[in-house]
C-alpha cells in the first residue's frame, strides 16, 4: 500500500467518535420532536427554514461569482417559475453560467 494511503489509527478513532456524536444528535432530535407538540407558530417558522438555508448558502456564492452567478440564479428562478421542474432549472442555471463564461 502506498505511504499516502495509510491512515493513522487515531484518525479512525476521531472519525468514529465524530460519527457517533453526529448520529446521536440527529437521532436525539428525531426522538425529541416525536415527544414535543409544536405550536402553529413554530410549525410555520420551521416550514420556512429550508428556503432560508438555501438562500443563505446560494446568495453569497452567487455574489462572489459575480454577474454570471447572479445571472445563473436568475435563470434558475425563471425556469422554476415557468415550468416548476427542478432539473430544468438546474440545467438552465448551469447553462447560463457556462455561456457567460464562454463569452468572456
Amino acid at each position: 500500500m502506498p505511504d499516502w494511503f495509510t491512515v493513522h489509527p487515531d484518525t479512525w478513532l476521531v472519525i468514529i467518535v465524530m460519527s457517533a456524536i453526529t448520529y446521536s444528535f440527529r437521532a436525539g432530535g428525531y426522538w425529541l420532536m416525536g415527544r414535543v407538540t409544536l405550536s402553529p407558530r413554530v410549525e410555520a417558522g420551521l416550514s420556512y427554514l429550508p428556503g432560508a438555508v438555501i438562500t443563505a448558502l446560494v446568495v453569497p456564492a452567487a455574489l462572489e461569482a459575480g454577474i454570471e452567478g447572479i445571472a445563473g440564479v436568475a435563470a434558475v428562478g425563471i425556469a422554476m417559475r415557468w415550468r416548476g421542474n427542478l432539473m430544468l432549472a438546474l440545467v438552465a442555471g448551469i447553462g447560463v453560467v457556462w455561456l457567460y463564461r464562454q463569452m468572456l
